[in-house]
C-alpha cells in the first residue's frame, strides 16, 4: 500500500457533520481482558462471519492506521496464522473478508484471497472491487470463477454512496451470479480520519432503496447497522433479502450510548462476526458475551452458524471425520 494523498488509509480529513466525529474521534483503549484457549462446552457450531484476511504489507499498514486513529490491534498475524489461531480454538468455519482501498488494487487482492482459500476449505473467501473502476464487473465475475464466494465493500474506506450508477452494476453482477454482498454501510464506526463523512454516505433510508430496487440481492450489514440500530431493527422485519452481522456488537467496547437487546430481533437475520485480527480485546470476547444473553437454543444455534452458512452458501451439514467443521459449497 502507498503512501500517496489518494490512498485513503493515509489520509486525515477533518469534516463536520450533524453526528460529530463519531466513536473514533480519538483512539480507543486496548483491554487486557482473558482469552479462553478453546470456544465454550457445548455450543453450537460456530462460523465467524467477519474475519479479516489481507498480505502482509497491507495488514502493516491497516494495523498502522489503528494504531493511530483506531484501536490497539491484540493479534498481529498473517493470513495463514489467523486461520490456524482460530481453527485451533473451535471455530469451525472462517468467512474471510477483504476491500479494495484505491481503483486498480482489485485483481490481485481476489487473486490472493482466492489462493488462500483454495487451500483451505474451511474458508471461504469473499471479493472486492473498488466501485466506479474499469472493468469492475468483470474483475468480481472473474473472481467468482476463481472460487470467491461474494463480495465486500466498505464505504468508509472506499467513500462510495450506495444509491450511485457506479454501485448498481456491482448489485446487478452479484444477483446475477447468485453472489452475497457484504457491505459496511453503517454510520459506525466513524473517525475524522476517514477521508469522507460516513454520516452523509451511510444512512439506513439510502440503504432501502437499494434493498426495494435489488430485492434479489443478498445483503448483509456488520455491526448491526451501527448506529442506526432501531431503524435497522426494522429493515430486518421488512426485507427478507437483508443480514445483520454482530461484528464488535456485543464486545461492550465501542462507546455507543446503548446497544440492541438480542433477543428482540429476527433470529434468522443475526450472523455472528467478531473483525478477527483487528481486535483490541480477547478473541473469544464476544461469544462469552452472546452465551450470557440466555438466547434460546435455536437463536443460538442460528447466529453462532446456520445464518451465515446459509447467507454465505457453506454447505451443511457437518462433515464426518473432519471436527465437524463445514466445507465451502461449490456454486
Amino acid at each position: 500500500m502507498d503512501n500517496s494523498p489518494s490512498d485513503p488509509l493515509k489520509q486525515n480529513n477533518k469534516f463536520g457533520s450533524k453526528g460529530g466525529s463519531g466513536l473514533l474521534e480519538s483512539p480507543l483503549p486496548f483491554l487486557n481482558d482473558p482469552e479462553g484457549d478453546r470456544v465454550p462446552d457445548g455450543l453450537p457450531p460456530i462460523v465467524d462471519g467477519h474475519v479479516h484476511l489481507f498480505p502482509d504489507s497491507i495488514f502493516s499498514s491497516v494495523w498502522k492506521w489503528f494504531d493511530e486513529y483506531g484501536w490497539p490491534i491484540r493479534y498481529k498475524l498473517t493470513s495463514e496464522e489467523i486461520i490456524n489461531f482460530l481453527l485451533a480454538r473451535g471455530i469451525r468455519h472462517i468467512v474471510a473478508l477483504h476491500y479494495a482501498h484505491k481503483p486498480g488494487v482489485s485483481r490481485d487482492l481476489n487473486a490472493y484471497m482466492a489462493a488462500v482459500c483454495n487451500s483451505n476449505q474451511w474458508v471461504s473467501g469473499m471479493a472486492t472491487v473498488f466501485p466506479g473502476e474499469k472493468d469492475a464487473g468483470k474483475i468480481l465475475a472473474d473472481a467468482f470463477k476463481s472460487g470467491l464466494s461474494g463480495v465486500k465493500l466498505h464505504s468508509h474506506v472506499q467513500c462510495f454512496d450506495m444509491n450511485s450508477k457506479s454501485m448498481e452494476e456491482i448489485y446487478e453482477v452479484c444477483t446475477n451470479h447468485g453472489m452475497p454482498l457484504i457491505m459496511h454501510v453503517g454510520r459506525e464506526p466513524k473517525s475524522p480520519a476517514y477521508p469522507c463523512d460516513p454520516y452523509e454516505l451511510c444512512r439506513s433510508d439510502k440503504l432501502e432503496r437499494v434493498l426495494k430496487n435489488f430485492a434479489d440481492l443478498k445483503l448483509c450489514v456488520p455491526h448491526m447497522g451501527a448506529d442506526e440500530f432501531e431503524a435497522y431493527r426494522r429493515l430486518i422485519e421488512k426485507y427478507d433479502n437483508l443480514w445483520l452481522d454482530t461484528t464488535m456488537a456485543l464486545a461492550d467496547y465501542l462507546p455507543v450510548e446503548f446497544w440492541p437487546e438480542l433477543s428482540e430481533w429476527r433470529p434468522d437475520r443475526i450472523i455472528f462476526g467478531t473483525d478477527f485480527p483487528n481486535l483490541p480485546y480477547a478473541w473469544d470476547r464476544e461469544i462469552k458475551n452472546l452465551v450470557r444473553l440466555n438466547l434460546s437454543g435455536d437463536s443460538l444455534a442460528r447466529i453462532l452458524g446456520q445464518n451465515a452458512c446459509e447467507f454465505y452458501g457453506i454447505k451443511m451439514p457437518v462433515v464426518p471425520g473432519k471436527g465437524g467443521r463445514y466445507a465451502k459449497t461449490n456454486r
